[in-house]
């Protein structure tokens, strides 16, 4: 049964993979902003098509293919520590044709010819909270456990974990950057889950992500807080601040803060209340924050 499911998915992979065509693609993902940037340019003398008679057509060839053509690129993206968009997909946990999907309903802009006129460009920004938002199943928020020795706790606004440069990786000899990826999930050094996707509030889901991924700069800004403005949208004005210690996962996304720091968190209803909120920042390199391919 195993078997023919794998085949049954590499089948449909084949037939929804684009063949060659004459469209030339580059794509960037923002983790900051949470959307994916792609631009697809047509060669109009390589597919034939001649102006100013045959711009409907180049624009439907557009409008046809980039589906199939960014399909590959949204099933590459992490969505956990062991799990990509595609592996979700093999065990039959995301649809193939959701991603399609998500391609038709993105943001774009009008097609514009190049100064040449030998190509035709469009652009699209695809958000990853859509996608996000199609893989949170809970009803209903987790609780979040209070510790059995909780200790004294000021009441915050947010949590701001700090993760910029290289951290052991637990259970390695070795160090690496925190790699952000859609559900990151919090441990501490006691290797205690903290937080996870299920502890935020569904409801949420829908327009935020579990974490907000920022660059250093937002934490270091002229005004009594120190932070940018979108980041005191997300964790206001008195956040916690912590230190990553390390981090966790296949793939090194997970975050590890020591235990008086989660006990901090723990020990507080109103701190414990910022996980189920989704009041959570994790600055990282700005090397992992933007790729291009």
């Amino acid at each position: 049964m195993k078997v023919s499911c794998v085949l049954g998915f590499l089948l449909l992979l084949a037939v929804l993979t684009p063949a060659d065509t004459n469209i030339a693609v580059s794509l960037s993902l923002d983790w900051e902003r949470m959307e994916i940037n792609a631009t697809m340019a047509l060669d109009l003398t390589a597919a034939g098509i001649r102006l100013p008679t045959g711009r409907s057509q180049a624009e439907e060839i557009l409008n046809l293919e980039s589906p199939d053509l960014l399909r590959p690129y949204l099933l590459s993206i992490p969505v956990d520590s062991s799990s990509t968009l595609e592996d979700l997909a093999r065990r039959g946990e995301f649809s193939l044709r959701a991603a399609g999907s998500l391609v038709l309903s993105a943001r774009k802009t009008p097609p514009a010819l190049s100064p040449d006129l030998r190509r035709l460009s469009t652009a699209y920004a695809i958000d990853l909270i859509a996608i996000s938002s199609q893989l949170i199943r809970h009803s209903r928020a987790l609780d979040v456990a209070q510790p059995l020795r909780p200790v004294p706790a000021a009441s915050y606004t947010g949590i701001i974990i700090i993760a910029n440069n290289e951290l052991p990786i637990h259970g390695r000899q070795t160090e690496a950057l925190v790699r952000p990826c859609i559900f990151p999930k919090i441990w501490d050094t006691n290797m205690n889950l903290i937080y996870e996707r299920n502890m935020m509030e569904p409801s949420r889901g829908t327009t935020n992500s579990i974490v907000r991924y920022v660059s250093q700069d937002a934490i270091f800004q002229s005004g009594p807080s120190g932070l940018s403005p979108e980041l005191t949208g997300r964790v206001g004005s008195n956040p916690l601040r912590i230190l990553a210690r390390g981090v966790y996962g296949i793939l090194p996304t997970d975050l590890i803060i020591d235990q008086e720091d989660a006990l901090v968190i723990l020990s507080s209803n109103e701190n414990r209340l910022l996980l189920r909120e989704g009041r959570v920042a994790v600055v990282l390199s700005e090397r992992v924050l933007k790729e291009t391919r």
